[in-house]
């Protein structure tokens, strides 16, 4: 395999999401497919780490250069942001990641930079101490554009800043035990004899937190459908819908499909309909389905127009995973500090809107809907809740808030899952 300049790789991954509004789960991929597998991993950190890191290199450049980078250049903007983060935030000798970042310069055939870009890393060196002690007075210090930080202040006066921290952390890896081949406890036996620890969780039964991220193959029975990685607020889902054998269930919004397998864990003899409007995500279900050995009926649809996928089909119970902002998953997906727009809020809520109300008629009498997003913005969850309960005069709340504050909010939290938001509602 010839070898790569990662640096390089790196930069120019970052220039497609924030240049061209790419997510990194789609850029970075294809590149790791390039690099051995030692190298995958550090590509991915760099990625990742200038996506979380992006307001504190963009403010150093700023401070370091009389002018930014533009057109053809822009790419050698990214790769000194690459440059900082090593220095930075990462444990490679200065001297290496200098060199490298230098020699990366020829890697996207602008050699005639390796100059200015070796002087701007080295001034930065020298100068650090002074930089930093700067930005830590600055806006840029909480690492998010300023309409999130202004919608995260309004909704969270008193913990905007906690919950704006937890964002900028690594995340931690949870998994679900799948209780048709192990109870969670005798799994976790089975990963100390395999030298790693992990942790239960006090709300969800089949969660377990490991003490540091492995890679999946190292995981006792994965291959084998014993563990799954989800989060553990995205398990929180099954407190409240609590499928049952025999029933008819959808997920709706199911891609990648871990919800769906999880419905199928915890309810193995109940049908259930996987639907998700994104043909090419749908693949993912049906590969989660393979690997634990599940059978369900995955249909490519729009949640808006259910008469065109299921017919006049009602349902036991519907899990509607809502398409929101995703802001209480930013440390898993740093671009989306990003890639996200201020004016995306009220479009996805009325998509939100939309579905609630198109899918709430294939909902039996009596049955139960749980609504949920991976959002941390009130738009889209409680005050979403509130007018469609005002409209609809036969849902109810359950469990899940009051009517003045409808829904339970999950806030991301380092030792926690993802920021996540439930709202179980029941056809009276």
């Amino acid at each position: 395999m010839k070898k790569q300049n990662l640096r390089s790789m790196a930069a120019q991954a970052v220039e497609q999401v924030i240049e061209q509004g790419q997510s990194l789960s789609n850029v970075l991929p294809p590149l790791q497919q390039k690099v051995s597998d030692k190298d995958k991993a550090l590509l991915q950190e760099l990625c990742f780490g200038v996506l979380r890191t992006l307001s504190q290199l963009e403010w150093l450049i700023n401070k370091l250069m009389s002018r930014p980078m533009t057109g053809k250049q822009r790419t050698v903007h990214y790769l000194i942001m690459v440059g900082f983060y090593q220095l930075l935030h990462t444990r490679i000798p200065p001297h290496a990641a200098l060199a490298e970042t230098v020699e990366g310069a020829v890697a996207i055939k602008r050699p005639q930079l390796k100059g200015l870009i070796n002087g701007v890393l080295r001034q930065f060196q020298r100068q650090q101490e002074e930089l930093l002690a700067e930005f830590a007075q600055s806006e840029a210090r909480f690492l998010h554009p300023d309409w999130l930080l202004k919608r995260l202040k309004k909704a969270y006066p008193q913990q905007w800043q906690d919950i704006a921290d937890a964002n900028n952390q690594r995340p931690p890896m949870w998994l679900r035990v799948n209780r048709n081949h192990h109870t969670r406890d005798a799994w976790l036996a089975l990963l100390e004899e395999a030298g790693m620890s992990g942790f239960t969780h006090d709300a969800y039964p089949d969660a377990v937190r490991l003490a540091s991220p492995a890679p999946v193959h190292a995981l006792p029975g994965f291959e084998d459908g014993w563990v799954t990685v989800q989060d553990a607020s995205a398990q929180g889902c099954m407190t409240w819908l609590e499928p049952q054998n025999g029933e008819q269930i959808l997920d709706l919004c199911a891609a990648p499909g871990g919800k769906t397998t999880h419905i199928l864990e915890v309810a193995p003899q109940a049908s259930v309909m996987a639907v998700d409007v994104d043909e090419q995500r749908l693949s993912r279900v049906y590969d989660n389905l393979k690997r634990l050995g599940m059978k369900a009926q995955v249909k490519q649809g729009d949640g808006r127009k259910p008469a065109e996928w299921c017919g006049e089909t009602q349902f036991d119970r519907i899990l509607l995973d809502a398409p929101c902002s995703a802001t209480g998953v930013i440390r898993r997906h740093p671009d989306i500090k990003w890639l996200r727009r201020d004016r995306d809020i009220n479009e996805l809520a009325q998509l939100q809107s939309d579905i609630l109300d198109a899918i709430w008629p294939h909902l039996k009498p009596g049955g139960t809907l749980v609504y949920a997003t991976c959002s941390v913005l009130p738009e889209e969850n409680s005050q979403q809740i509130s007018a469609f309960l005002k409209r609809t005069p036969d849902a109810a709340l359950r469990d899940t808030g009051t009517p003045e504050c409808p829904g339970q909010q999950n806030l991301p939290g380092t030792e926690e899952g993802d920021g996540f938001f439930y709202a179980k509602l029941i056809k009276e």
